[in-house]
């Protein structure tokens, strides 16, 4: 009997050298999307050009801007604007710092992001998470109502060292921490803090003169009950009227979209008409509480920057923790937006333009700052075509602050408060925290979590815990990788897992098995002892039938990577298998697995007659080994 011949034959190559393997990695972790290719080929000239265009986007679209895009992005610019001053505002009290801050810190930042940021939605300001988060973590050293100065310069140092984080990090390539911060926790942690910051505003929506400093449910809710007879209905009333109005346009809003801005505007409304009726009544008189709003830009505040090591590690944690809640939430909304388009964003340039907004906004009295996703899904559905409707809405801003920020002045802070409330309402997203309870009970677990957690404890330990679990799942699925028997489709040549495809059948004396990850020293010991149970499992159901194992085929088209002691765990299998008088046969190793089995020798301990380069050529040369067998043992009886 003729042997069976392959006409694919596996490639046995020399090995890469280590300074080609390092450049090929670095490019596949850092360059995914092989942002340079375009570069290749090109003139000197034209390469630095493109360069350019690649670091600073707006040299790439303003060189072919018009009046008719300049038309959207008007009205774009100046619908956001009229989100952005009372949202401002409101965010500003919500950091417990000087409510002109907010209206500073969505003038300079827009034009800087305008410059570097790649996305032609997003709409540059503050958000709720992160104000609260400032809040939460400097007033543990520093009472904003005791020494200002000092909270001010803390502030300003977090929001410096938040950029300087992710300017580097965008520099450096490293988007993919971010993916860390999954789904779930970014939607548990931003629903517990939606609930934290709806019942921090009931000091303003009760009028409230006492209020705790800290966060959690339970002590927010003791220091609303504990002081009823603080309690000012007419506050109540005015903040319920507000209230019921921003909800009944985001209803309107999402019932047609088309009426996108009248859920823009309502906040202005609320403002204004809060201006005008704390004006005429005297409201402030009442126990209303009120704002004081001075005209005039932002004043430098580099000179505020505290590094002193007395205070030092309290806006290193600050910045630390802000800079990953602002790019995971400024990222995923600018995507977002961009998908809905066809677009495409590129995340680390996004990381740079964020850093950079926010370096400069820490040096002229702004703090951090993002891509809300309100402001930006007023931007997109007000027509936005480019990033030129964030210069837009900062020059709005510059014309509120210079001539009309005293007409804010007014503004009650129940009015600030219902904003809040309304905004936050819309990010406790029930509905797919149901959905996740349906679909994936681990993500469900990581979501209510993380939502928990922020709710009773904190904002930070929320974070860290949902973070935790969900490397714990990561770590999960690294150690303990899947692996499944195969079996033939009948009247094909394909090879499917038996669990999923039960018409799938064995070959009589063969094993077959895929492996389907990396094999690393953290999951070897469960490959190995995996291996062994399929072998156990198997010899149990066919020495009933006659059958003996003698061949064990690991089809290594899912591996993709291995590494040493992946390799001696392999030698391991392979002495197991001997032992019991099988044999070891792989099929497809990928390059990477193939140059580390080669240099470690193994490919010379088993033989490259034993590597196949599809399951079909291992069976038919396993069924000519049996067959020849066979006839040897009826030649000898």
């Amino acid at each position: 009997m003729t042997s069976p011949e392959f006409h694919n034959k596996v490639i046995y190559e020399n090995s890469r050298s280590f300074g080609t393997v390092f450049k090929s990695k670095c490019k596949e972790t850092f360059f995914p999307d092989d942002p340079f290719h375009e570069l290749k080929n090109e003139p000197c000239a034209r390469r630095t050009r493109k360069v350019i265009k690649y670091f600073i986007p707006i040299f790439e679209w303003l060189p072919n801007y018009n009046f008719g895009l300049f038309k959207y992005d008007l009205l774009a610019g100046i619908t956001t604007a009229t989100l952005a001053i009372p949202q401002g505002i409101s965010y500003a009290n919500l950091a417990k710092l000087p409510p002109i801050i907010g209206l500073y810190s969505s003038f300079v930042p827009p034009l800087i992001y305008a410059v570097f940021g790649s996305s032609k939605n997003i709409a540059v300001g503050t958000v709720a998470a992160c104000s609260l988060l400032i809040a939460e973590t400097i007033e543990e050293k520093v009472s904003p109502t005791e020494d200002l100065k000092l909270y001010l310069s803390l502030v300003y140092t977090a929001t410096f060292f938040s950029g300087l984080l992710q300017t580097v990090m965008g520099v450096l390539r490293l988007g993919i921490l971010i993916d860390f911060l999954s789904h779930s926790t970014i939607l548990g942690f931003m629903g517990g803090t939606a609930l934290l910051i709806c019942l921090q505003q009931l000091k303003g929506m009760l009028g409230l003169s006492h209020f705790t400093n800290k966060t959690g449910v339970v002590p927010v809710l003791h220091a609303v009950f504990s002081h009823r007879d603080e309690w000012k209905w007419e506050c109540f009333v005015i903040g319920a009227i507000f209230l019921v109005f921003l909800q009944i346009t985001r209803y309107m809003k999402n019932k047609k979209p088309k009426l996108f801005w009248v859920s823009a505007i309502a906040p202005m409304v609320v403002v204004v008409t809060g201006c005008l009726f704390a004006y005429f009544t005297r409201a402030e008189k009442r126990g209303v509480a009120i704002n004081i709003l001075i005209k005039g830009i932002n004043d430098p505040s580099i000179q505020l920057l505290n590094f002193d090591p007395k205070y030092i590690s309290v806006p290193l944690k600050t910045g630390f923790i802000t800079a990953f809640v602002a790019l995971a939430e400024g990222i995923a909304i600018g995507r977002s937006f961009a998908i809905a388009k066809n677009e495409q964003i590129d995340g680390n340039k996004e990381m740079i333009a964020f850093g950079l907004m926010n370096i400069v906004g820490s040096f002229t009295s702004c703090y951090l700052t993002t891509g809300p996703f309100s402001k930006t899904a007023v931007n997109y559905n007000a027509g936005c075509k480019t990033a030129m409707s964030n210069i837009v809405m900062s020059v709005c801003m510059l014309l509120v602050l210079l001539f009309f920020a005293p007409l804010f002045s007014h503004t009650p802070l129940v009015a600030l408060s219902a904003i809040i409330m309304s905004a936050m309402l819309g990010l406790i997203e029930y509905e797919k925290a149901y959905h996740l309870f349906k679909t994936d009970k681990f993500d469900f677990l990581i979501c209510i979590s993380a939502f928990l957690v922020v709710s009773f404890v904190g904002m930070q330990t929320g974070l860290m815990v949902s973070v935790g679990l969900a490397l714990i799942r990561a770590l999960l699925y690294i150690a303990r990788p899947a692996s499944c028997k195969l079996g033939k489709i009948p009247d094909t040549k394909l090879y499917r897992d038996v669990e999923q495809y039960p018409g799938a059948t064995g070959i009589p004396g063969i094993l077959i098995l895929k492996l389907g990850s990396p094999i690393y020293f953290a999951n070897c010991s469960y490959l190995s002892e995996r291996i062994v149970r399929w072998i156990r499992d198997e010899q149990e159901v066919t020495e009933s039938s006659g059958n003996v194992i003698e061949y064990v085929l690991l089809d290594l088209g899912g591996v993709t990577a291995m590494d040493i002691t992946g390799v001696e765990t392999f030698v391991e299998v392979r002495r197991n298998l001997e032992t019991k008088g099988i044999k070891m046969i792989l099929i497809n190793p990928r390059r990477d697995v193939m140059e580390k089995l080669i240099v470690t020798k193994f490919i010379d301990k088993i033989g490259k007659e034993n590597v196949f380069l599809s399951t079909e050529d291992a069976i038919d040369a396993c069924n000519f080994s049996l067959n020849s067998s066979t006839e040897v043992k009826a030649e000898d009886l």
